[in-house]
């Protein structure tokens, strides 16, 4: 494989359940960065819980983050990018009002919530930054959203359905996420493309989430996660271990590193 970049996502492929990188995927990236691969991080996260893990592997790269709603620079964490998504906020809050759910708002300022939680908590603790806001969304003065995050604990679908016309769907087994329009990892990806002169072809995109289909897809190789469901295998070209047991280096070890023999070549 000639590959010149790869775009990993955080949870469910970088990270263990404990939200660890273990050593086994350090040492796998680290390798990948000294043949001359530029890493990139592609996730659902917002940035200042993206950022510690970046600087933790070293990468210099730009950070994917919020499913490419933003994309941030790896040295002062300015948003290069920003895709902002505007809803009809009063029939949003009348419709996701009369489900017993958590509503999270990602805005260009911070987080608003209906209520905080165990991963809003972890959030907090490793960015650093509590929410801005935690009650009732109605109530809130926020702008500039991102992306809109409904967690009803259950498949969604039907719920979701009614914000195609406005917005990006992606549904979760847990709820879905809203994001501008035409905006996923992909379009981030793409547009990082353009600017490092790096073709499709020579990259190689891996996740587990749907939120990951699209650029399974699009770029030359796609990996899927062990762990992942049928539908994001099924769009992707191969399919690794579980992330619990380092799928991602196994890959990684497999696929892309060079003998050491090549480098004396």
């Amino acid at each position: 494989m000639n590959v010149r970049a790869i775009f990993i996502d955080m949870d469910g492929t970088l990270l263990k359940a404990s939200n660890n990188i273990s050593c086994r995927n350090m040492e796998a990236i680290d390798r990948l960065i000294n043949q001359g691969v530029k890493v990139f991080l592609a996730t659902g996260r917002h940035y200042e819980v993206t950022a510690p893990y970046h600087k933790e592997i070293g990468l210099r790269t730009p950070m994917i983050c919020l499913n490419g709603a933003a994309i941030h620079d790896a040295e002062t964490g300015t948003a290069m990018q920003m895709k902002t998504v505007r809803l009809n906020e009063e029939r949003f809050h009348h419709l996701t009002a009369e489900n017993p759910c958590n509503v999270i708002i990602h805005t260009a300022n911070g987080l608003y919530c209906k209520e905080t939680n165990e991963e809003i908590d972890y959030w907090t603790k490793v960015g650093q930054i509590p929410p801005r806001y935690i009650g009732d969304l109605r109530q809130a003065n926020y702008q500039d959203v991102l992306k809109y995050s409904v967690r009803t604990g259950a498949p969604s679908a039907d719920l979701s359905a009614l914000f195609k016309k406005e917005a990006e769907v992606i549904d979760w087994n847990d709820g879905f996420e809203l994001l501008a329009p035409n905006v996923s990892k992909w379009s981030a990806i793409k547009s990082l493309l353009r600017t490092f002169r790096i073709s499709p072809n020579e990259v190689v995109a891996i996740g587990d989430g749907p939120n990951d289909i699209e650029m399974l897809r699009h770029v030359g190789t796609g990996v899927a996660m062990g762990n992942a469901s049928e539908e994001v295998k099924a769009a992707a070209d191969f399919v690794t271990g579980h992330h619990e047991n380092d799928g991602l280096a196994e890959f990684i070890e497999r696929y892309l590193h060079k003998s050491y023999e090549s480098y004396v070549i």
